[in-house]
């Protein structure tokens, strides 16, 4: 059995990727970090997106004290929050590699998150390419793979967790998936749910080329194909895109008449959607005027 609960996204008005995962045997948090696009059309976050940043720490801080196990899968501060290491208290933790396939922006951040970590958890194991079974629930981890398309921004570790004949895959920010090492972990694990970090089409021809658009939609549809997907939830840099659904209409079309559906998280939590970074200009102005990808 696996209850997958999405409790901080980028559909939630935060940037954020943070999953609580429960099954027969244990409860794990992945990546139990949140925060905001500092400046977004040359604006600061607005006072909505600072309630949701609050609220969303606050179910993740809830969540942290249910888990057995935390998992971080990099090193950027949507994805951990190296001030308030008490949420790992006597956890079972679960690192990306803190010196191996790694740039020197997020090692020396993972320095001072292990010193921060030091007597806090359980135990603390790196996760890079390895698999922990606890009970009948066995966590798989990819090798490392590239933060997006190159490994300028760093590396990370993708997850699979598989409990009583199910199994959801996270790939954490993949940004698209455009790189075969990406996408071959999903193909390889054959999950029914991937939550994907999608293509970061709000930097489409800037810092993100068309190539790597092209690409991330055809792995998309190959693993739908592949895995017999009954969930896609396409999120984090994606839902930054008030665009988004044109800009992989190829997926969407794709999906209909499999039993796969393609969605945000907040639409598998059964919320409302809220794009509040892509909306920031809207939220200032009160205006219809930031519909552009920004």
């Amino acid at each position: 059995m696996l209850s997958i609960k999405p409790l901080a996204f980028d559909s939630f008005g935060v940037r954020s990727m943070a999953t609580f995962v429960e099954t027969d045997d244990v409860a794990v948090l992945i990546d139990p970090g949140v925060s905001l696009a500092p400046s977004r059309y040359h604006l600061p976050p607005h006072p909505l997106e600072e309630q949701r940043l609050q609220e969303t720490w606050s179910a993740i801080k809830e969540h942290a004290a249910r888990s057995d196990i935390m998992i971080v899968t990099h090193y950027h501060y949507d994805h951990h929050n190296p001030d308030e290491p008490e949420i790992y208290a006597d956890k079972i933790v679960y690192l990306k590699h803190p010196t191996e396939n790694i740039n020197r922006s997020q090692a020396e951040r993972a320095a001072y998150f292990l010193d921060k970590l030091k007597d806090i958890p359980e135990s603390i194991d790196t996760a890079d390419g390895r698999e922990f079974r606890h009970g009948s629930t066995t966590i798989t981890f990819s090798n490392a793979v590239y933060h997006g398309t190159n490994p300028r921004l760093g590396y990370v570790v993708e997850v699979s967790i598989a409990s009583g004949g199910e199994k959801m895959v996270f790939t954490s920010d993949v940004e698209g998936p455009s790189v075969d090492a990406q996408v071959e972990f999903v193909i390889r694990e054959k999950p029914e749910l991937v939550i994907l970090d999608g293509p970061m089409t709000y930097m489409l021809g800037f810092r993100y080329s068309k190539k790597s658009l092209a690409l991330s939609v055809k792995n998309m549809c190959r693993m739908i194909d592949e895995c017999m997907l009954k969930e896609l939830i396409v999120e984090h840099h994606f839902m930054r895109d008030l665009n988004y659904r044109e800009r992989i209409a190829e997926v969407y079309e794709h999906a209909t008449g499999t039993p796969a559906r393609v969605i945000s998280a907040a639409e598998y939590a059964g919320r409302e959607i809220e794009m509040l970074e892509a909306k920031r200009k809207e939220l200032y102005h009160g205006t219809e005027s930031g519909t552009g990808t920004g």
